[in-house]
């Protein structure tokens, strides 16, 4: 064991409930996945396609539903060899298989209790196909990046989940996810124009093939015919064939879609039909064709707000017919809770709690078009009864984008904003239905009398244009008499919906395990034995998702309903949505932030001691803690703002011995020593082989610990100059602080980034100086990063006394040349200052160099030559500044061409981290690069020497400051 390994003992909850939960994970499967399955299947696949671990099984049992199932085993096929594969050692041994994709889905579709498929990782990808009037889309792809790639070729897709974010394609199709704006004709059975899955039995089928019926009746005969007949009981029998007609005249996933037997002629356009709305029952579907629409960019929107929300929904017909694309209706409640989503007025915490309010939104292909949805719309308005409870209310359509934008964000954040707001320890429970959008106004009224007679205090919001509401229950799944009252408001509310409006139990989240056992309640009995028998044709030995559609139990819903024990105040509120997971950047390598918060749960479930959480404990030191690469871009996904990286920096705190706290701020304490020392061994390294440093420093990591010594890698910089360029305090227009790592490494080129800044600036007539005495002060992110408060405090507190004296009480602006940097003395210092220095700091004006040179060095640059194309990797601090758009203005004055690569995202190696943990800069940045050195590029430019480092890393190319190339742009 290292010399200096943490004590794992500080992971261990510290307070827990006084009894353990009632669905604890029991102590026989502390020892992860049993044998002979965990043989099998690692001599099947690979041991790295296998996850084992007790902390494997439990990250993976829960999703964003109200459910949680612990599966025997994970694993984590690459392709579609390895899904047969697994599809056959099922069968051969009378195993059951589950698809897992983002884990977004509400109704536990994404967990099995046996076999679980991790389909996301290895299954990302795009094909645009033409100019972009069609895509190829592997499953694993998340809806924006798509939209991303398409919105380049003025196209998007049909499907618009509030989740878009971080659910995938794959999960859309299987749930015929729809959103706001898809409706029934814009959903993935309208747009898909082809499918290509593997059946249950191993059989693969691309329905885009033109002998694909023929290859099917080959392999697949029994399947062929059983399907065919079905087709003709339903066609024979015209009341059945009009009822399923009817039911999709609104919007409904609940069931089989058995107007496919209608739609489909052969046996292969009819499993195409099938397999959307399937939820993972019928096959794993490996790649998707989509039609795309037109992406028309010229939006008009508003939020109205109304009295109450049965008088919102009775003014949606009108928005329906002045042609709006998008009504979302949010009641009081979801408004309210609204405030903690980043940009959303304050005043709406006071909003009565009887309000409601519409976001309309038109969108037209050009301008005309849009003054004509504008005056559509303004008819609409005149004679609403309009309401302006609190100041920021406004009730007037707008084009600006940042007010739309600002919009939308409350919109989608309705059921994280709500589930983050819901009383601690508490379940929450989404529910989904849809009723004909001439009656919405009257299911609301029932719906609000519903929860009030069952003691429910619900949030509602939903696509009100097509009559589907959203409402959120909570409730604590550990006591039985909660578990009663929400099935007793159950069953009401399904015959409500079904007798009272003949609706869809489920409009757009699918059956999953809530729905199903009221399935043959809206469907009725003929119907619901239809999709009985279509599932023993496609799959008669059970083998896909049991239970997650079909499940004759009347109680099924309430089983494996999951407790929410408390934990870390910081991660509390978090619902388990897993929007956060796909800006992780260990998210393909150990855990995500959904999956640290999971994991914390479990432990809070466990009693102390035991065999789980002695497992639990020993994995999520690395797996949670090292492996974290303490961005925060966790924090900018999630829309309640739940910082998941912090969390993990306390961790990283609670695990320090007495001793490291001490030797860290003395470190801080003695700064100029040690960034000398530090510019010294750089400066020795140089003259030393990459392959005995590498060999030494592997060695000291054994010895010590490999969270505390990095490891040297050859794209390490060599040192910077000991001196910074002579500069003048008379006549500077600001202040220019080199940050510590540009003062202890070098930069590529003839200029140091130092020498490069003072040159621009004073050619823009904008002269800096560099204080003389910057040596021995930082950011104070080295130690903030790895939870050294005592550190921290030292030099968070030395940097702004330095700063304020520097810019004359603030009235200099301070330029810091490092993102990272810029955020720490920005933001993140200020929770460990003194009271005096809090003051301070709020005279101080920090200002990112990126920004410094786009906003006031560029309007009086001339720029005499640029290079031909050059690749942005905007690091993540950028993002937390909002500082994107100034490093892609800066880089379009001196290239012709300026890229940002569809997958960039944070490099991980956080100061030194991916040095620390190579592997972690290696998977974060494994599909950034992957774009990058698919083509060639004159420059490669960012904002932040170790994020260069990290890229150099990656790519293998020669990342470098903007600002060096703005400076040769520039240059006489």
């Amino acid at each position: 064991m290292p010399l200096l390994e943490p004590e794992p003992d500080a992971l261990r909850p510290t307070s827990r409930a006084p009894e353990p939960s009632p669905d604890r994970v029991a102590d026989l499967r502390a020892s992860g996945t049993p044998d002979p399955l965990r043989g099998e299947l690692i001599a099947l696949l690979g041991a790295d396609k296998v996850l084992t671990k007790v902390s494997d099984l439990v990250r993976y049992a829960s999703d964003a539903s109200p459910y949680r199932f612990l599966p025997q085993v994970v694993v984590v096929p690459e392709d579609i060899d390895d899904v047969s594969a697994i599809l056959s050692y099922a069968h051969g041994k009378g195993r059951e298989v589950v698809f897992r994709a983002a884990g977004t889905s509400l109704n536990g579709q994404a967990q099995g209790e046996d076999i679980l498929v991790d389909v996301r990782k290895h299954w990302s990808g795009i094909e645009v196909i033409g100019e972009g009037e069609r895509a190829r889309i592997g499953p694993g792809t998340t809806v924006v990046r798509a939209n991303t790639t398409l919105s380049r070729f003025g196209r998007v897709l049909g499907p618009d989940p509030a989740s878009a974010i971080a659910c995938t394609i794959g999960g859309v199709v299987a749930n015929n996810a729809s959103g706001m704006t898809a409706g029934t004709t814009r959903n993935s059975y309208r747009t898909l124009a082809s499918l290509t899955f593997v059946l249950p039995s191993g059989t693969i089928v691309d329905t885009a093939e033109p002998d694909a019926d023929e290859q099917l009746a080959h392999a697949e005969p029994a399947l062929c015919e059983g399907l065919l007949a079905i087709k003709r009981e339903i066609e024979a029998d015209a009341d059945l064939a009009a009822r399923i007609r009817a039911k999709y005249e609104i919007k409904n996933t609940n069931g089989y879609r058995l107007d496919a037997f209608l739609d489909g002629a052969t046996p292969v356009q009819i499993l195409r039909g099938l397999m959307v709305g399937s939820e993972g029952t019928f096959g794993f579907i490996s790649e998707v064709v989509f039609d795309t629409l037109p992406l028309n960019r010229h939006t008009t929107s508003a939020l109205l707000f109304f009295p109450s929300l049965p008088a919102a929904a009775a003014a949606v017909p009108l928005f329906n017919a002045a042609g709006a694309l998008a009504v979302e209706l949010m009641d009081g409640n979801t408004l309210r809770a609204s405030v903690s989503v980043q940009g959303v007025p304050a005043d709406w915490a006071e909003l009565p709690k009887s309000t409601a309010a519409l976001l309309v939104e038109f969108r037209a292909p050009d301008e005309a078009a849009q003054e004509a949805y504008e005056a559509a719309a303004a008819k609409a308005v005149e004679g609403l009864e309009l309401v302006a409870p609190v100041a920021s209310v406004t009730n007037a359509f707008t084009r600006d984008p940042g007010t739309i934008n600002g919009y939308w964000k409350a919109r989608k954040a309705f059921v994280t904003a709500v589930g983050g707001s819901r009383p601690s320890g508490t379940t929450l429970i989404t529910e989904d239905f849809a009723v004909p959008p001439g009656r919405l106004a009257e299911a609301c009224e029932a719906l609000l009398e519903l929860q009030t007679r069952h003691g429910f205090d619900a949030a509602a919001a939903g696509h009100a244009a097509h009559g589907n509401l959203h409402f959120l229950l909570a409730f604590d799944a550990a006591k039985p008499t909660d578990v009663d009252r929400y099935a007793a408001f159950m069953d009401d509310f399904c015959r409500l919906t079904v007798e009272r409006f003949d609706g869809s139990l489920k409009a757009e989240h699918a059956t999953g395990r809530n729905i199903a056992p009221f399935l043959e309640l809206e469907w009725g009995p003929k119907a619901t034995e239809l999709m009985w028998r279509t599932k023993q044709v496609i799959d008669p030995d059970g083998v896909l998702a049991p239970r997650i559609v079909l499940d004759r139990d009347p109680k099924a819903h309430l089983r494996g309903l999951k407790t929410i024990p408390t934990v870390e105040p910081i991660a509390d509120p978090c619902i388990e949505c897993g929007f956060c997971e796909p800006t992780c950047p260990s998210e393909d390598l150990t855990t995500t932030p959904r999956q640290r918060i999971v994991l914390r749960r479990e432990m809070m479930r466990q009693p102390a001691g035991s065999p789980v959480e002695e497992g639990l404990v020993e994995a999520y030191g690395y797996d949670a803690v090292d492996t974290c690469a303490g961005d925060s871009t966790c924090k900018l996904a999630c829309p309640v703002g739940i910082d998941t990286g912090a969390l993990m920096k306390d961790f990283r705190h609670a695990r320090h011995s007495p001793r490291e706290e001490k030797v860290a701020g003395l470190t801080a304490k003695n700064f100029k020593a040690v960034e000398a020392a530090a510019r010294l061994a750089v400066t020795a390294a140089d003259r030393i082989s990459d392959r005995l440093l590498t060999t030494v420093t592997r060695t000291a990591r054994k010895a010590v610990r490999p969270d505390l010594v990095p490891e040297w890698l050859p794209q390490i910089p060599g040192a910077a100059a000991r001196k910074l360029p002579r500069t003048a305090r008379v006549g500077a227009t600001a202040v220019y602080y080199p940050a510590c790592v540009n003062r202890i490494f070098g930069s590529p080129g003839d200029r140091s980034l130092a020498e490069a800044v003072v040159a621009v600036s004073t050619r823009a007539g904008k002269p800096v100086w560099i204080p003389d005495d910057v040596a021995g002060t930082c950011c104070a992110t080295i130690w903030h990063s790895k939870g050294y408060d005592a550190g921290n405090t030292v030099m968070a507190n030395r940097i702004v006394e330095a700063a304020w004296g520097w810019t004359a009480g603030g009235r200099l602006p301070l330029v810091v040349d490092a993102s990272s940097c810029t955020l720490g003395i920005a933001h993140e210092v200020v929770p460990y200052l003194t009271d005096d220095n809090r003051q301070l700091h709020q005279e101080l004006t920090v200002v990112d160099s990126i920004v410094w040179a786009a906003d006031e060095l560029l309007p009086h640059l001339t720029v005499h030559r640029t290079v031909g194309s050059a690749v942005l990797h905007p690091t993540c601090s950028m993002r937390h500044l909002g500082d994107e758009a100034h490093l892609r203005a800066v880089a379009e004055a001196c290239a012709d061409e300026v890229v940002v690569p569809d997958d960039t995202g944070c490099c991980a190696f956080a100061g030194d981290r991916g040095m620390l943990h190579k592997e972690l800069t290696e998977s974060a940045t494994r599909k950034e690069a992957a774009e990058v050195t698919a083509r060639s590029f004159d420059a490669h430019l960012s904002a932040n020497r170790m994020c260069e480092v990290g890229m150099d890393h990656a790519t293998g190319r020669g990342y470098y400051s903007v600002l060096l190339e703005l400076e040769r742009a520039t240059r006489p």
